[in-house]
C-alpha cells in the first residue's frame, strides 16, 4: 500500500525501558463496539468480540480503551440511555463485560466507559414517569417549563460547536409543559438542581467503579450539565462529582468533553482533571492543510501554559480524530504522506493521545456520523468472520482500505507506522511526559520544531509540513536519530527534510 519509509531506533539507558505513562501521557484507544468485532455472527460487534482482540490492542501499544456507550438504548449510537446499570443486549451481558474487564487488566489495559449523565434517553423509566404529570415524584428529575413562559424561545436556533439542534424545548404530548433537551427531544436533560437526582447519579458512578470495577469515565457533554449561562454551577458540579468518585476510587480517571476554546475549557479542570483538547485537532488539520509549520506548536504551548495557570495537575487529552469528526485521512485530502505525519505529530507532542479505532489502518468516513463509525476491516471480506455488517459501509471498503491482516505484513503500512510511533513514545520518557519548548531560531514557514525535555532526556523534533524540501539547522548536540519519516538527511547540525517528512533526535 502507499506509504513512506520509516525507521525507528532507541537510545541506551532510560529510553529503552518501556513504561506505562497512562493516564498522564499514555495512549487510549477509542472503540465503538457495534463496529469493532463480531464474535457471534449476528452482524453487530459485541463485548466478547472486543475480548478476542485485546491482544491486538496490546500489540498496537495502547494503555487503555475508551468504550463509546455500552448501556441499553434504542439508537445505534446509544447516547440515549434507558438503563444506567446494564449492558445493551446486542453487546452481550454484564458477565461478558466483567470478563472483558478482567482480561484487559491481565494485560495492563485500563477500561474507561462513556457515562452519559447530561441527559437520559426519553425511554428511561425516570422520564416515562416524569411525563405523567407535575405531581409525579420523578418530575423534578428533568427540566420543565410552561409553554406560555417559553413561547419566544421554543423555536430559537442555538448553534454550538457540539450541537446544531434547532430546538431545545420539546413537547412531551401531554399537558402544557415542555421539557428541556439540549441535543434532541429523545435526550431530555437531567435536572442537577435536584439533590435527589445528583445522588442517583453518584450511585450509578459507584456501581460501575465499585461493583463492576471500571477504571474511569468519559463524561459526555460535560459543558451542558447546567445551561451555558451558568458556568460556575457547571464547574461546581464537576468538583463535587470528582470528590464523590474519588471517595469510591481514589485513582479514578475522569475525562470530560467540553467542546470549546481554552478559556471556556480550562475552568473545568479542577473537577475534570482530564479534558479533550479539541483545539489540538482543528489546529493540526489547519497546520497540515495550509503548510503552516509552527501554528500547532505555538497553539499547544499557549494552551498548556494557560491550563498551568488554572491548576498544575491536569491531563491534556489530545486527539487527531474521534467519532464525531470526519475520518482523519479524509480531512487531509486522502494524502498518505500528510496522514502519516499527522500521527507523528500527535505522538511526539505533549499530552495523553487518543486513537480512534481504525485510524491505524487508514479507515475513511464522512458525515453523517454512521459513516465515520463503519466496520473495522480485520482481513479480506471473504475470510473476515469478525467484520460487522450492521451497516453497509460507504467509505471503508476492501476497495478503499487495506485490511489489518495485510497491513501487518507491510513494514510501511499505516498500522506499523502507528505501532512504531506508540512504541517510540512509550520508550522515551521525554516524548511521553517531557516539557514542550519552542526554539528561538526562525525556521522556514513549513517547518514545525520543538523540544521535549525531562530531567534525564532531551529530544528535538522537526517536521516539514510542506511539499518542498527544506534544509534547517539543529543544535549539534542532538546527534542520535530516534525516528525518521519520509526522506531526511542529518549531519553536522543540519537536517534536510523532504515533503511531509519528520525526524526525532536525541542527545
Amino acid at each position: 500500500m502507499a506509504g513512506l519509509a520509516l525507521s525507528v531506533a532507541c537510545t541506551s539507558g532510560e529510553s529503552q525501558e518501556v513504561k506505562n505513562y497512562w493516564p498522564q501521557a499514555g495512549v487510549t484507544y477509542e472503540i465503538f463496539v457495534q463496529s469493532f468485532n463480531d464474535s457471534d455472527g449476528d452482524g453487530i460487534g459485541d463485548l466478547n468480540g472486543v475480548t478476542e482482540k485485546l491482544d491486538y490492542v496490546k500489540e498496537l501499544g495502547a494503555n487503555a480503551i475508551w468504550f463509546m456507550p455500552i448501556m441499553p438504548s434504542p439508537s445505534y449510537h446509544k447516547y440515549d440511555v434507558t438503563d444506567y446499570r446494564a449492558i445493551h443486549p446486542d453487546y452481550g451481558t454484564m458477565e461478558d463485560f466483567k470478563n472483558l474487564l478482567a482480561e484487559a487488566h491481565k494485560r495492563d489495559i485500563k477500561i474507561v466507559i462513556d457515562l452519559i449523565i447530561n441527559h437520559s434517553g426519553s425511554g428511561h423509566p425516570w422520564f416515562e414517569e416524569a411525563r405523567k404529570g407535575r405531581d409525579n415524584p420523578y418530575r423534578d428529575y428533568y427540566v420543565w417549563a410552561q409553554k406560555d413562559t417559553i413561547e419566544a424561545s421554543i423555536n430559537k436556533k442555538v448553534i454550538t460547536l457540539d450541537s446544531d439542534n434547532i430546538r431545545q424545548w420539546h413537547d412531551p404530548g401531554v399537558g402544557e409543559d415542555f421539557y428541556y433537551g439540549f441535543f434532541i427531544g429523545g435526550m431530555p436533560d437531567l435536572n442537577y438542581d435536584n439533590p435527589k437526582l445528583r445522588e442517583e447519579i453518584y450511585s450509578i458512578g459507584k456501581f460501575w467503579l465499585e461493583e463492576i470495577g471500571v477504571d474511569g469515565f468519559r463524561l459526555d457533554a460535560a459543558k451542558h450539565i447546567f445551561p451555558d449561562d451558568r458556568p460556575l454551577d457547571n464547574h461546581a458540579f464537576w468538583k463535587e462529582f470528582r470528590s464523590k468518585m474519588e471517595a469510591i476510587k481514589p485513582d479514578v480517571y475522569l475525562v470530560g468533553e467540553v467542546y470549546d476554546k481554552k478559556e471556556i475549557v480550562a475552568p473545568f479542570l479542577p473537577g475534570l482533571p482530564a479534558l479533550f483538547n479539541f483545539d489540538f485537532h482543528y489546529t493540526l488539520l489547519e497546520a497540515l492543510n495550509t503548510e503552516d509549520g509552527m501554528l500547532l506548536a505555538k497553539k499547544q504551548k499557549e494552551i498548556l501554559d494557560f491550563y498551568q495557570g488554572i491548576t498544575p495537575n491536569f491531563i491534556d487529552a489530545t486527539i487527531s480524530s474521534n467519532h464525531d469528526q470526519p475520518r482523519l485521512l479524509n480531512e487531509l485530502g486522502s494524502d498518505p504522506d500528510r496522514y502519516k505525519q499527522a500521527s507523528a505529530i500527535l505522538m511526539t507532542m505533549p499530552g495523553a493521545p487518543y486513537l480512534y479505532y481504525g485510524e491505524e489502518i487508514g479507515m475513511l468516513g464522512l458525515k453523517p456520523d454512521e459513516n465515520i463509525r463503519e466496520p473495522f476491516l480485520w482481513t479480506t471480506k471473504d475470510k473476515d468472520t469478525g467484520r460487522t455488517s450492521w451497516i453497509d459501509p460507504v467509505y471503508t471498503t476492501d476497495a478503499t482500505v487495506t485490511p489489518l491482516e495485510i497491513q501487518k505484513k507491510d513494514p510501511n503500512s499505516y498500522f506499523n507506522h502507528y505501532k512504531n510511533l506508540i512504541a517510540l513514545r512509550n520508550s522515551n520518557p521525554a516524548l511521553a511526559i517531557g516539557n514542550l519548548e519552542l526554539p528561538i531560531e526562525e525556521y522556514p514557514k513549513t517547518v514545525m520544531a520543538y523540544s521535549r525535555t525531562t530531567e534525564n532526556q532531551q529530544i528535538f523534533v522537526i517536521h516539514n509540513l510542506g511539499a518542498e524540501e527544506v534544509l534547517v539547522n539543529v543544535p549539534e548536540e542532538f546527534d542520535v536519530k530516534l525516528f525518521a519519516l519520509g526522506t531526511s538527511a542529518h549531519a553536522e547540525g543540519k537536517v534536510k527534510l523532504g515533503k511531509n517528512s519528520s525526524i526525532v533526535l536525541s542527545k
